[in-house]
């Protein structure tokens, strides 16, 4: 029978004898494939466990939060198991199952209309389904492009309207950093590509050291240990592969357990004082020490 999670968490702490039987990002592989149980699952729920230390087989109440705001308690297999991998919003939630749940269908008496029936007749009356007719051919949207990159040449920096800001105080930290260690042009925030990604023509990296052709990435982990993995992953490759395309290359600092990417990559467990350098000797081996040199401050 499952059992709430502190008893669970309690139960292996002493059978492992230690306070922390399963690490952060155990189960992450596991847990990728789901994406919308990711989004529905919240660690101050659950007594601060994240995701990826509860194995997909263990049989404990864990509680989540749907999209709309419902609350509600099930173990990780009873959500895995829903209908299909590809699902509705709905069949995450009871809540939103039973609000979007078909109506029963309609009955009607099939009388005769040429004359007035007897109550013999009406006993006889067979009452019949009303038989739905053909469901309206819904046209499938067509994704469109964005029309909003600029027309320039491919592999050109700019800076676009649809880029994201920075999404975190470590990242801006990071942009500090080589702003002081390097003479670059700053506030360019976009790369314009020859294949679309994302319905857009451009791609979006976290810094861009446009004198030298090359785009820095931070990558973590995230909250939930999920981030960067999985489909993420495959994004973030896609994205390296049409930068190098357009000519550009990549450096990606991955941090909290994540392997490299791409063959100049920098592997920190955080960053700190030491990940500027780190990224400076990766562009001299990108660019040579001549040309990198001649940048710093």
């Amino acid at each position: 029978m499952a059992e709430p999670v502190r008893w669970w968490w309690e139960r292996r702490q002493f059978s492992r004898g230690t306070d922390v039987p399963y690490a952060v990002g155990t189960y992450r592989s596991a847990w990728a494939v789901y994406p919308e149980l990711i989004r529905q699952y919240h660690p101050d729920l659950n007594e601060g466990i994240v995701l990826s230390q509860i194995p997909p087989a263990a049989d404990v109440l864990l509680c989540w939060e749907c999209s709309a705001g419902h609350r509600f308690a099930a173990t990780p297999t009873e959500q895995r198991e829903r209908p299909g991998r590809v699902r509705r919003r709905s069949a995450w939630c009871p809540e939103c199952s039973a609000l979007a749940a078909p109506r029963p269908v309609k009955v009607v008496e099939r009388l005769d209309a040429k004359a007035v029936l007897t109550a013999v007749e009406r006993a006889k009356a067979v009452r019949m389904p009303v038989a739905p007719g053909p469901a309206p051919v819904k046209k499938r949207a067509t994704a469109t492009i964005c029309d909003k990159t600029p027309d320039v040449p491919i592999g050109e920096p700019f800076t676009s309207e649809c880029a994201p800001r920075p999404a975190s105080a470590a990242e801006a930290r990071l942009r500090a950093g080589l702003t002081a260690a390097l003479l670059f042009t700053e506030g360019m925030t976009a790369v314009r590509v020859g294949r679309a990604l994302f319905r857009h023509w451009e791609v979006w990296p976290d810094i861009l050291l446009p004198e030298l052709r090359v785009a820095v990435e931070y990558d973590t982990p995230g909250r939930h240990g999920l981030e960067h993995v999985g489909k993420r992953e495959v994004s973030d490759r896609r994205k390296d592969t049409l930068l190098r395309a357009a000519g550009w290359e990549v450096v990606r600092v991955r941090t909290g357990g994540l392997e490299a990417l791409g063959p100049n990559d920098v592997v920190v467990r955080s960053a700190g004082s030491r990940t500027v350098p780190a990224i400076v000797d990766a562009l001299r081996g990108i660019r040579g020490e001549l040309m990198v040199d001649a940048y710093l401050r």
